[in-house]
């Protein structure tokens, strides 16, 4: 038992260097041009076009922090502003599916997703989720009232606290991932030697199944799931290393995740600010199941004419 806790503990130490070396610049980066007026740009920039959303110019305030930062950051700027329940839920599906691409992009990658695929289904996803709900839903249009929530943090200015601060973040992401990933990656240790995976596994092969995978992403597929892709990308690329995880398989797990991931607490966050969280979670269930079904079977079409094409 005690060798098992040291494979575990190898593996989590070696998972958290590999993923603090992407979220630590990358949060660095991020806390400093916060403080600067790139990111006031950029907002200036996509204001025009929030009205193809259904929302008010200021809407892209949390929707550009929350794309660039986290969700938490997202909703912290909507706190802010006074904006309809239809405009709040229709940023909360949008951010739902496109937040803190930087960091959960960049992990994905060490995966072996390319990083285009990545943005563009979750910023697709986040752009006609928008257009179909504002054509679809008239109603909505009292304001919103906001529940009991932290308001965002006090305003740092000067170059060295700035410096400062990012810095801290970035030391701050490092350390939950580690609190998060060293445990988690011990226990599956010891659910792979105890034969508990392969039990998991065959309980979650009809679901995998039914979206073109493979039983072997059940690992990949329950990780992200339940704590996301960011901290569940520990348990995604040591998945992939044991289990043999095909190229497509993986790239048909992820496709289902950046579309639905840590559903509960993604979901649980938005409910202070007044919107019914049961139709986003829906939305999200929804999209993933039929966007992975497509795609699986393109694929598969794919692969299929290919073969033919081999034979002749």
């Amino acid at each position: 038992m005690l060798q098992t806790f040291k494979r575990g503990l190898m593996v989590g130490l070696k998972t958290t260097w590999t993923l603090g070396k992407v979220i630590f610049p990358v949060t660095l980066l991020v806390g400093i041009l916060q403080h600067t007026p790139i990111l006031q740009y950029i907002i200036q920039a996509i204001a025009p076009i929030m009205g193809i959303f259904g929302l008010s110019g200021e809407a892209a305030i949390p929707l550009v922090i929350g794309n660039f930062l986290n969700l938490y950051a997202g909703i912290g700027a909507i706190l802010t502003l006074d904006l309809t329940v239809k405009e709040v839920f229709i940023l909360a599906v949008m951010l739902s599916f496109s937040h803190n691409l930087l960091i959960e992009s960049s992990v994905a990658a060490k995966v072996g997703i390319k990083i285009w695929v990545i943005l563009a289904v979750r910023l697709g996803l986040a752009f006609f989720a928008g257009i179909i709900i504002n054509l679809a839903w008239n109603g909505g249009g009292e304001l919103a009232k906001y529940g009991m929530i932290a308001k965002s943090d006090e305003a740092v200015s000067g170059f060295f606290p700035i410096l400062l601060d990012a810095t801290q973040r970035g030391l701050m992401g490092i350390l939950q991932l580690a609190i998060i990933v060293i445990p988690l990656m011990i226990i599956v240790q010891y659910m792979k030697e105890l034969g508990w995976l392969n039990m998991f596994s065959k309980w979650m092969s009809p679901f995998t199944r039914m979206l073109g995978m493979k039983e072997n992403t059940s690992t990949t597929m329950a990780a992200g799931l339940l704590i996301g892709l960011a901290y569940g990308a520990g348990v995604m690329i040591q998945a992939v290393k044991e289990d043999n995880v095909s190229k497509k398989d993986i790239t048909l797990a992820f496709i289902f995740l950046v579309a639905c991931h840590a559903v509960i607490e993604d979901t649980l966050i938005f409910i202070p600010l007044g919107i019914p969280v049961w139709p986003l979670l829906l939305i999200r269930i929804v999209t993933a199941v039929v966007l992975t079904i497509a795609v699986a079977y393109i694929w598969k079409r794919m692969e299929l004419a290919k073969g033919k094409e081999a034979i002749l």
